[in-house]
Parts: C-alpha cells; sequence; structure tokens
C-alpha cells in the first residue's frame, strides 16, 4: 500500500469513529413528538410543505427530533365530518397512549378552521395554527386567557399579508375607487371589513368569475364607477382577467395592479397596457439556505413562499416542543380529556408556554424571517407574519408580449407600512386619472357637435363645465346618450335617457338643459341650478306682412277704382257739355270778358285737365264762368274731398291692421282656438307638464263625480253640489288630446319644420322650454316667441345618487356665481353669439310706412316723367314733319316797298298767347330785282327751323 493511501484510510477510519459517536451522543438526547396535522381539502401545498419538513428533520440528526404524524384532513365547508375525524383521531391517540404534544393547523379559513380552533380550544391542546385571519377574525380564539393565550398561537400565512399592500398602494396613491379581484390562491372573506377600513375608497372585494362571466364582471365594475382594478392571484388567474377586459379599460382613466405570490413574469395577450405588477422577494441572507431545501429537499412548488412559510413554521413548531419537553417545562401531569368527556366546562387548564419557546427558536428560516410582536400589549395571533418584501415593477405590453420592465420600488410586508418609491415620477404615471363619463343630449347652446373641439362638443354647458374642472381638478369623456333623452319614468317606473344611464352607474355626470324634476330627484341628484328659473314658451312662425309696390292701389277695391275713373271721365264730359250750349260761358261771351285777366276756354282737353288737378292741393286752377260749370266743378270738389279723405284714412287703416295681425298671443289663446295645431317635444319635460297637468284634471273629475253622486247625502247636501258647469277646468285635457292629435315631434329640428311648413290656413306652434326658443328666434329670422314663460323650472347638472360630485360641483358652481362667470356665459351664448343672424327689424306700430309698400308712387313720378319726355320728342317731331303748311297773303307793291324801307332784315315779333303759343314772324324777301315783292307771313310755326330756333 501507498504511504499516501495508507494515511486517507486512517483520516477516513477517525472521522467514522467521530460521527458514530457524535451519532451515539445525539441519540441519546433525541426527543419523540407526536403530532397532530389537521388540513384543508385542495391545500396539497401544505401537505408537501410539512413532509418535506419531516424530512428534513430525519436528515438532520443534529435538531434531536423524532416525529410522529397523524393526518386529518377535512372539508372548509363540512364541520361535522372533520370533528369527527378530528375526535376520533385524538381519541385514539389517547388510547394508544400517545397524547399529541401539538396540534400543526394549516386550514386556511371557514368552518373547518373554525372547527379546528373549537377543538383545540375545548380541549385544551397545545397549537399553532397558519389560518387566515387578524386578531378578532378567529371568533373562538377572541377572549383568550393569558394562560391559554401561551399555547394556541397563530401565525398569519403570505396570502393573508400580501392584501395590505393594496392598501398601501390606495393611501399613496389617493385613490377614491376601486376593485379587488382574487382567486382560490387567496382568502379574502375576512378582508371585505378591515383591508381598507378608515379609508375614503369605494371598493368592490370580488372573487374572480369563470370564463363565461368574466367580461361581463368586469363591465359591471366598470359600470359601478370603478377605474382602478387590484387582481390577486396566480400570473394564470391575472392573465386571464386582463384578457377578458376591453382594451379601452387599459387607456389613461383606468388603472391596472397585478398582485402574485409566484416569481414567474407577467405575461398576457394584450394590445397595449402598462401593469403595476408586484410579486414577493426572498430575503437576501437566505438564498443560500432557499436554494438548498429547493433542490435537496424538491420543494419547488408554486407560490414558492408558501411552501417555505408552512416548511419554516412546521420547523420551528417542532423545535419549539422539543426544547420545551427538554427543559422539562412540559406538565409531568399532563391531563387529557376526550371528546365525549367533554362537557363544555371542563377544558384542562395547562401551563404550556409555546408563545415564548416559539419566540426563542434560533434555527435559521428558509424565505424570510418571523415578524413577533414584542411587549405583552400586542397580542401574538394576528400580528406574527413572515417577513419579506414585495417588488413593486411596471411592465409595459405591447402586442401580447412585455416590452419593458421598470422597478418602481419595493413594499415590505406589514399590517401598516408604506411602500418606498423608487421611482415616483414614474409610479404616479400609473395612476388612473379621474375622468368623468359624461351623458348628454344635443341642444343648442347648451350642447352642439363639432369636430373641431376637444371633445368633440361645444356650447354653454361644455364651457361651464370646463370651468368646473379648472376648480375641481378632473377630466371628462363626453358622449351623446342613444335615445336623445333626458330620462322620463314610464308607467312601470322604469327610466330612459340620461337618468337611466346614471341609474345604472354608466354615467357620471348628466350635462345639458335638463330641469329638476321631483321625480328624477328620487333617482338621481342635482347640483345647485347654474341656470335660473326657465319655463315653458311657444314658438310659432314670425307673420309675413306681404309687402306691394303698389299697395296703395289695394286700399280701394278694383271697382271702386273703375267707378272714380268714371266718374272723373263723366263729369269732365258733363262739364265740357255746360260750357259749350251755355250762354254764359267764356267762349260764347269772348267780348264780354275780354278785359278779364283770366280767360279759359273749356274744352275736352282742359276739362279733363281741371278735374285731373282738382283732386290734388295744386287745384284746378280757373273755374268755368257759367253757374251750371261752376255747380258741376263745386260737385266734382266735394266728390274728390270726400274720395281722398278715405282713401287716407283707408291706408293707414289698412298698413296698420296688417302689422297687429297675430293670432295667438298667449297659451289661454292656442287653447281657446282649432286653426294651429301644437305640441311639445316628444320625451321633454313640457310634454310631462301637459300630460300630468291633465291627469291631474282627469283625477279632480273623478273626485267631483264620485262625490256628487254618492247616495249616502242628504238632499240638502246634495243640493249644494248641483252646479250647471263643471267647476274644474279641462283646459289641459283639451289641450293634451290636440297635442296628440297634431302628434309629438321628437327633435327640435322636426318642430322647426313643421312651424316653417305650416301656412296660415293650417300654423304649427311649439311649445318647449323658453331658453331652446330664445336660440332659436336668435339664430332664425322667420320665427318668433310667442306670450310669456310658465311652470319654470331650474336646470342643473345630474349625477349619481350619493355622488361625491354633488358637494364638490355645488362649491364650483357657487363659487363662479359669485365671481359672476355664469352670467358672462349666458351674454356669450345668448347674445354675441357667432352664428346669431342680422335680421331686418320687423315692421311695429311705431315704424312708418316702408318703401316696399310705398315705392309705387315713385314710380308713378317715373312714368309720368318719361311719358312727358316721350311727349316732348313727339312734339318735335310733329312741328318739323308734319305740320308744314304755308300761307301767303299778297299786298301792293307800294307797301311792300315801305316795309322794305323800314326793314331792310327780317324781324321777329314774339307773342304769347293765352294758350301758350309761340307766333314768329319772316322776313320779306324779294322775287326778283324789280320785281314784286311778296310776304311770306306764317301763322303759327316756323317751317324752316334752321334758320330760326325758337326761344324757350
Amino acid at each position: 500500500m501507498a504511504p499516501g493511501a495508507e494515511k486517507r484510510w486512517i483520516i477516513l477510519l477517525l472521522l467514522q469513529i467521530v460521527s458514530f459517536a457524535i451519532v451515539a451522543i445525539v441519540g441519546q438526547t433525541t426527543q419523540n413528538i407526536n403530532i397532530l396535522f389537521v388540513n384543508e381539502v385542495d391545500n396539497n401545498l401544505a401537505n408537501v410543505a410539512v413532509e418535506v419538513a419531516l424530512n428534513y428533520v430525519k436528515k438532520n440528526p443534529q435538531l434531536g427530533l423524532s416525529v410522529e404524524m397523524m393526518y386529518v384532513e377535512g372539508n372548509r365547508t363540512d364541520s361535522k365530518d372533520l370533528l369527527q375525524a378530528l375526535c376520533s383521531k385524538y381519541g385514539q391517540a389517547l388510547s394508544d397512549n400517545r397524547p399529541p404534544h401539538l396540534l400543526l393547523d394549516t386550514t386556511l379559513t371557514g368552518v373547518s378552521s373554525e372547527t379546528v380552533k373549537s377543538f383545540s380550544l375545548a380541549l385544551g391542546i397545545p397549537t399553532v395554527s397558519a389560518s387566515f385571519g387578524q386578531e378578532g377574525d378567529l371568533r373562538q380564539w377572541r377572549d383568550l386567557t393569558p394562560t391559554k393565550r401561551g399555547y394556541l398561537l397563530q401565525v398569519m400565512p403570505p396570502a393573508d399579508m400580501i392584501p395590505q399592500v393594496i392598501r398601501s398602494i390606495i393611501i399613496y396613491m389617493n385613490i377614491t375607487n376601486a376593485a379587488i379581484l382574487y382567486d382560490q390562491t387567496f382568502v379574502m372573506d375576512h378582508k371585505y371589513k378591515a383591508l381598507l377600513q378608515n379609508i375614503p375608497t369605494r371598493h368592490v372585494i370580488t372573487s374572480i368569475a369563470d370564463d363565461r362571466d368574466r367580461a361581463s364582471q368586469i363591465e359591471k365594475l366598470r359600470n359601478l364607477d370603478i377605474n382602478n382594478f387590484f387582481v390577486l392571484g396566480s400570473i394564470a388567474s391575472i392573465k386571464q382577467v386582463l384578457e377578458s377586459a376591453k382594451n379601452e379599460y387599459f387607456e389613461r382613466n383606468f388603472a391596472w395592479h397585478a398582485i402574485t405570490q409566484e416569481q414567474k413574469d407577467l405575461t398576457c395577450n394584450v394590445e397595449n397596457a402598462t401593469i403595476m405588477f408586484l410579486r414577493p422577494m426572498s430575503d437576501s441572507s437566505s438564498k443560500d439556505r432557499l436554494g438548498s431545501i429547493r433542490t435537496t429537499y424538491n420543494l419547488k412548488q408554486e407560490p414558492q413562499i408558501t411552501g417555505f412559510f408552512y416548511f419554516d413554521l412546521t420547523l420551528r413548531a417542532l423545535i419549539a416542543i422539543k426544547n420545551i419537553l427538554q427543559s422539562g417545562s412540559w406538565p409531568s401531569n399532563m391531563k387529557y380529556i376526550t371528546c365525549e368527556d367533554y362537557d363544555g366546562t371542563n377544558t384542562p387548564n395547562h401551563t404550556i408556554d409555546l408563545k415564548t419557546a416559539f419566540v426563542e427558536v434560533t434555527e435559521p428560516t428558509t424565505f424570510g424571517p418571523f415578524e413577533i410582536p414584542k411587549g405583552a400589549k400586542v397580542p401574538f395571533n394576528g400580528n406574527t407574519f413572515m417577513k419579506f418584501d414585495m417588488d413593486i415593477n411596471a411592465v409595459s405590453i405591447r402586442s401580447g408580449a412585455s416590452v419593458n420592465t421598470r422597478n418602481l420600488g419595493t413594499w415590505e410586508a406589514s399590517l401598516g407600512a408604506p411602500i418606498n418609491v423608487a421611482n415616483e415620477a414614474e409610479i404616479k404615471n400609473l395612476t388612473a386619472d379621474v375622468v368623468y363619463r359624461v351623458y348628454t343630449v344635443v341642444q343648442a347652446p347648451f350642447i352642439m357637435r363639432d369636430p373641431t373641439a376637444p371633445k368633440g362638443f361645444k356650447g354653454y354647458c361644455i364651457d361651464l363645465l370646463n370651468k368646473i374642472a379648472e376648480i375641481v381638478e378632473f377630466d371628462y369623456e363626453i358622449r351623446e346618450v342613444e335615445d336623445g333623452k333626458f330620462g322620463n319614468m314610464n308607467e312601470n317606473g322604469e327610466w330612459n335617457g340620461i337618468v337611466r344611464k346614471l341609474i345604472d352607474k354608466q354615467a357620471d355626470i348628466g350635462l345639458g338643459s335638463m330641469s329638476v324634476m321631483a321625480e328624477r330627484e328620487t333617482v338621481i341628484d342635482f347640483t345647485v341650478p347654474y341656470y335660473d328659473l326657465v319655463g315653458i314658451s311657444i314658438m310659432m312662425q314670425l307673420p309675413s306682412t306681404p309687402s306691394s309696390l303698389f299697395k296703395f292701389l289695394t286700399v280701394l277695391e278694383t271697382n271702386v277704382w273703375l267707378c272714380i275713373l268714371a266718374a272723373y271721365f263723366f263729369t269732365s264730359f258733363l262739364m265740357w257739355v255746360f260750357d259749350r250750349y251755355s250762354p254764359y260761358s267764356y267762349q260764347n261771351n269772348r267780348e264780354k270778358y275780354k278785359n278779364d285777366d283770366e280767360k279759359r276756354e273749356f274744352n275736352i282737353k282742359e276739362c279733363l285737365w281741371f278735374c285731373m288737378t282738382s283732386l290734388t292741393p295744386q287745384g284746378g286752377g280757373e273755374a268755368p264762368k257759367n253757374l251750371s260749370g261752376r255747380l258741376v266743378a263745386a260737385t266734382w270738389w266735394l266728390f274728390g274731398f270726400i274720395i281722398i279723405a278715405s282713401y287716407t284714412a283707408n291706408l293707414a287703416a289698412f298698413l296698420t291692421v296688417s302689422r297687429l295681425d297675430t293670432p295667438v298671443e298667449s297659451l289661454d289663446d292656442l287653447s281657446k282656438q282649432y286653426k294651429i295645431l301644437y305640441a311639445p317635444l316628444n320625451g321633454s319635460s313640457a310634454m310631462t307638464y301637459f300630460q300630468r297637468m291633465a291627469d291631474i284634471e282627469a283625477k279632480f273629475y273623478e273626485i267631483w263625480k264620485e262625490m256628487s253622486l254618492n247616495d249616502s247625502l242628504t238632499a240638502v247636501e246634495r243640493s249644494k253640489l248641483a252646479v250647471w258647469d263643471y267647476p274644474v277646468s279641462d283646459k289641459y285635457t283639451k289641450m293634451w288630446q290636440a297635442m296628440l292629435e297634431a302628434g309629438l315631434p321628437n327633435s327640435l329640428e322636426e318642430a322647426v319644420q313643421r312651424i316653417r311648413n305650416s301656412t296660415s290656413a293650417s300654423g304649427f306652434a311649439f311649445l318647449g322650454d323658453a331658453t331652446d326658443i330664445r336660440y332659436q328666434v336668435l339664430t332664425n329670422c322667420d320665427l318668433q316667441m310667442v306670450g310669456e314663460e310658465f311652470s319654470r323650472k331650474p336646470y342643473a347638472i345630474a349625477v349619481q345618487q350619493g355622488s361625491p360630485l354633488k358637494d364638490q360641483f355645488n362649491n364650483a358652481i357657487l363659487m363662479l356665481l359669485n365671481r359672476r362667470e355664469l352670467e358672462k356665459l349666458k351674454e356669450q351664448w345668448w347674445k354675441n353669439d357667432d352664428v346669431q343672424n342680422k335680421c331686418e327689424k320687423p315692421d311695429d306700430q311705431s315704424d312708418g310706412i316702408s318703401i316696399q309698400n310705398i315705392g309705387g308712387v315713385f314710380i308713378v313720378i317715373f312714368v309720368g316723367i318719361g311719358m312727358a319726355c316721350i311727349t316732348l320728342l313727339f312734339e318735335f317731331w310733329y312741328y318739323k314733319y308734319r305740320n308744314n303748311s304755308k300761307v301767303i297773303d299778297i299786298v301792293d307793291s307800294s307797301e311792300q316797298q315801305q316795309q322794305q324801307q323800314q326793314h331792310q332784315q327780317a324781324t321777329v315779333v314774339k307773342s304769347v298767347r293765352p294758350a301758350g303759343k309761340l307766333i314768329k314772324q319772316d322776313s320779306l324777301k324779294d322775287a326778283t330785282k324789280g320785281q314784286h315783292y311778296q310776304t311770306l307771313r306764317t301763322r303759327t310755326l316756323m317751317p324752316n327751323l334752321s334758320k330760326f330756333q325758337p326761344r324757350f
């Protein structure tokens, strides 16, 4: 044998001897422990972890433990079978003289956990439990005596601590609403009240639905005005939830938080999303031990944190029992009773201090150390847990693949520790923006579509909401309600329109010209009014007075004008006859009147002229000389005075009456006539008003009829009810019936079109909110607002019943009122609106006659001047080419010579006769030298105009 080999053999022999010695020494101190292990169905990880712990004890003899395990498994919902199994197993152990030193309880929650707690408490069995719940959640262990608190211990599992990170996130991000979804790997039964206690966050905690209902579950949560989602579960469960959500639920107004116990990476088939992903991290000082346990003892099941928790808890509990036994602290006269012996009052009083032994165990942990409260004031149960850190990351997913993971910070597991933020700016970007869902009805100028506007709408309410958003600090998305209604209730008590959206939590805000009504306030809330009281008014077509340039001729009928014309010609003819045949007329007594300054011969032309000018302020001029002619003239003057006076009065009255023709001026006028049809908008508050007024009248009639036909009345009482007229008005009943017959328009545009299509024979009047009608009149020159407003109600913003937005919006609206911002908005949209039409001012009683009605007079002037010009041209033409006759007189030569001597050149003598004729005399011309001269004398007009021009 080689020298080196001999040395190695000697060393190995010595090592074997030493090992045998150690085993012998340890074997002398090995402690036998009996364990009653209780688990629930489907908690397989606890079974695996406990088995690994037992295997670890066997392979590590230095621990000095020899464990005999008794198993009991029960259903979470079946306490009877579990209790029978516990009593049977415990009774058998006592009969075999192997009483359990420890009851190891890994039941999670429910009746199985309660059954184990009741069993251990009643029989006084030392217990270490890993059930879910904080102090007070374990109902059977709430009022333990100090002695019992020493041996009835509970340590919270990691799955019970991880949900506490939600509380820390909500506090840090100031989240006001949350939906917490969890799968079977988490137990949240006891978290409904305690998780977010004393935090003003509206939240829902529910288990994840199955594949068929998962999408609708998320949709319902969204309809509850929730946009912050926390998903607690395995990676597979988180993936299913994210893939069930709509793509729009990953926009900036939503926030998703995925929280798991597993160590895997997050993947899901989502188009575009950024998820806050949280998963546990092991203690850095325990990584070597964790790797050794995983590889050597094959503890690789997920979630690892839970498996190692059960492993460490089992190992620590076994060592604590061993230390009590070896220290002699275990009672020698330990009393045990069976389930049959227990009568409710004979629980053994044990003084076992398992709590102290559990705390003093120095065995290193695998995943993280146990956090055990110090001091007697903080109870052990509900405050003891395994410490670990949660890694907080932002995972960006694009087209189903994780493209980026950024670390945001960590969270140290505890019942109230805040999150440790490493990237504050990044984590703020993961918060859900406050984006409220606004539903509206398009109705100018409150709400109008505008593709160029940031939200696709503009109007008074949009400006108002933007100003409120500046104060309250929120964003919103606005949609038009599908049925275009603000909200009305049918006979079955069902609502439609915006009210329905608010009731179903599909809308946060109802915006528009929405009236505050009592029945609406029973299901939704209204803010303080943002617009003053608005009543119902009447809109009709603006009556247009027909204009005519010759309207002054229409004052008298055609037959009257013809009679006046006939009287004119007849009077002119009579005047000519009387002047011609009267012996006292001018033309028959020229010598008598030759010295008068005014000489007028009344021929046909002069008679026509006299009668025409007599009707004017200028007068007819010189009257006839004969008495009979003057009587005719006086008669004509009287006739003309009466005709002109009548015409003037009728012209003024005719123009005034045409402007005063307004068929309807109030609601009563509308109800009393049948020519004009009328109706409100279908589904509007105006329709509700008339319908209810009609119903009230009908109810009053039924009450009156029942009262008047009551057979129990005495004769005296019946006589007091005997009236000829029905004492209650039926105005609204008739109006509602007329509205139904006329047909209710479904939109304001339809109502305006019906008004424009109406005629004087079949008119149409629309009854609606005064603000809407006022805006239509402002933007349409052919419409008018008639009558006074009635049934006045304020406009307000609608919110969900009990919504905190009510108080926030109230404060904002009151601030705007104090700053007079609302008045400025009214000025902008009702007086300075860009769409306001520049309408011509309609005629009223104070206005004068328009040019459209009197312009024919100017046409008459222009026609007269035109006719005068044509007559002048005719006179020139007639003078030059038609009237060229000559008159020649023969005189003696002596006279001619005398004239030649006196006048060597032509002389022109102008004399104006009373009739206005011009006479010219031509010069004398020599025919031939030495011959007789002839005198050319013209009696009327000069034939040769080229030599002698007339003077005017």
